[in-house]
C-alpha cells in the first residue's frame, strides 16, 4: 500500500513538474514572438519615429533587440529551470 502511494505522489509531482516547465517554454515563446516579429515586423511603422542609437527603434528591434531578447530568455530558461528542478529534486549532479 505505501508503494502505491509512492507511485502516485511521485506522478503527481512529475505532472507538476512538466506543466511549470511547460509554463516557463509558453511565457518565453510569447514574449519571444512579441518581440522578433510583433515588434520587429508589425509594430515597425509604430516604432520608426523612435530613435535609438542612430537609427528607428523598429529597426534595431529587428535587427539587435530580437536578438539580444532571445539571449536574455535563454539565460532565463536556463535559471528557471535549474530553479525548478531543485525544487522537485531532479536536479543534476
Amino acid at each position: 500500500m505505501a508503494d502505491q502511494t509512492t507511485k502516485t505522489a511521485a506522478a503527481r509531482d512529475g505532472a507538476e513538474y512538466w506543466k511549470a516547465n511547460i509554463r516557463i517554454i509558453i511565457v518565453s515563446l510569447i514574449i519571444w514572438a512579441l518581440v522578433s516579429f510583433g515588434f520587429g515586423i508589425l509594430l515597425r511603422p509604430m516604432l520608426s519615429g523612435i530613435a535609438v542609437g542612430g537609427t528607428d527603434l523598429g529597426f534595431w528591434f529587428a535587427q539587435q533587440g530580437s536578438i539580444i531578447v532571445f539571449l536574455a530568455l535563454i539565460f532565463f530558461y536556463a535559471w528557471r529551470m535549474n530553479k525548478l528542478d531543485r525544487e522537485y529534486g531532479v536536479e543534476e549532479d
